[in-house]
């Protein structure tokens, strides 16, 4: 994978992250850090097994979880 498709992936989920955590006004903080944990590790799992299925949904849950855990 060259490096103008993994800036662009990455870029992209920086900005539907952005995107989708304006809408969590009404959320906790706890909420939200695991909504952006999720996003964020959605995009690194993607990035890193070339778009893998399994990877993303990997990712969206390890960074879930890891996101959860910031108070």
């Amino acid at each position: 994978m060259n490096r103008t498709r993994i800036a662009w992936a990455v870029c992209a989920g920086v900005v539907i992250a952005s995107l989708g955590l304006a809408g969590c006004e009404g959320m906790t903080r706890r909420q939200q850090n695991t909504a952006a944990g999720a996003a964020i590790g959605g995009v690194a799992g993607s990035v890193l097994t070339g778009g893998s299925t399994t990877g993303t949904l990997g990712g969206a849950a390890i960074g879930g979880v890891i996101g959860s855990q910031k108070p």
